[in-house]
């Protein structure tokens, strides 16, 4: 180990306060997810090194470290992938911070980053029909606090197809309610959209203001202490309400459904209704119209429809049979 490398106290703070923070000026969930990042990280490499967080240096986190903790994260963690690429980008971007700072541990720091993200197949896209989508709605008890909260929120989740986190980071300030009613939805990287809400939507979200603090800067779908719900707490809230409409709709029994699921339901429904993909685009909050085409490719109805259009072939098509070994090789590869 160099004697003299660097110490990483002085260097995480300041990546996090004057790069991420002054400079770049990324937004506080950017912030909150790199910082868990390096929690998991640091907590990994002292036990490893059996050393404090606060006396290592950047040396100690070389390469087999890394990938050390990364393997850590899926086999002792069951991270995702995603999780696991999402947790190097934030290792990559402190050390490309790094090389600029302190470029005698440029070598060190290039094997860092030669770690490649980790290829996956993304799973079959889950949604739910327009029946599926009414009977989690009408599953909440209005006749409690929690469930009235619920049923409007899964409505607004449903009018809308905000991200989970755009949900629980909405404000009662973002409510325009009136002749024609929106909310300002804060989406991801700071960029902020409008959506109209419809008149159900809209009348069920006046009931919901006078059950709740309706300040400007109060969440607009607390807990039961006044403070903004967290994405677990809402997945947890899904979870019961699923189970409550299986009992009347069968085919959402045993099914495992997400917030992000409604929001393919909401994407759907649109593209279903004959919603140009670059409105779905803007409604949804994509930075390009190519995102969106996930969910004509998800769209079975749609490829049934283009089926019917072509004819089907009589008779079976000759597979070719190469004459050569080698051919024969890379044919069956």
């Amino acid at each position: 180990m160099n004697a003299h490398s660097p110490g990483l106290s002085r260097l995480l703070q300041d990546f996090f306060c004057n790069h991420l923070i002054n400079q770049r000026n990324v937004s506080p969930k950017t912030v909150a997810s790199y910082r868990d990042t390096f929690r998991l990280l640091l907590r990994y490499a002292s036990a490893h090194f059996k050393k404090r967080p606060v006396k290592m240096c950047l040396d100690d986190l070389n390469m087999s470290v890394v990938l050390d903790f990364l393997n850590h994260l899926e086999t002792e963690r069951k991270n995702s992938i995603r999780t696991r690429n999402a947790r190097m980008a934030a290792i990559r971007s402190f050390m490309n911070y790094t090389a600029y700072q302190e470029p005698d541990s440029l070598q060190g720091i290039q094997k860092v980053l030669s770690i490649p993200m980790k290829r996956f197949e993304p799973p079959l896209m889950g949604s739910l029909s327009r029946e599926e989508v009414e009977a989690v709605l009408r599953a909440p008890d209005p006749a409690t606090w929690s469930g009235r909260r619920d049923r409007v929120m899964f409505k607004v989740f449903y009018n809308t197809g905000a991200r989970v986190s755009e949900i629980t980071g909405l404000k009662v300030g973002d409510l325009v309610l009136g002749h024609t009613s929106s909310v300002q939805i804060h989406g991801k990287g700071r960029k902020m959209r409008v959506v109209p809400l419809w008149k159900t939507t809209a009348a069920m979200l006046r009931d919901w203001l006078s059950h709740i603090e309706a300040d400007p800067h109060n969440p607009l779908f607390p807990s039961r202490f006044g403070k903004e719900l967290s994405s677990t707490g809402v997945e947890g809230r899904l979870r019961m309400t699923v189970l409550k409409a299986s009992e009347t709709c069968r085919s959402l029994q045993n099914r495992k459904i997400s917030p992000h699921t409604i929001r393919h339901a909401t994407a759907l429904h649109l593209l279903q209704s004959g919603v140009d993909l670059s409105v779905i685009a803007l409604w949804l909050g994509h930075e390009s119209a190519a995102t969106t085409h996930i969910y004509m490719e998800a769209d079975l109805t749609m490829k049934e429809k283009a089926l019917e259009k072509l004819h089907e072939t009589e008779g079976l098509p000759v597979r070719y049979k190469p004459e050569d070994d080698l051919l024969r090789f890379l044919e069956e590869l």
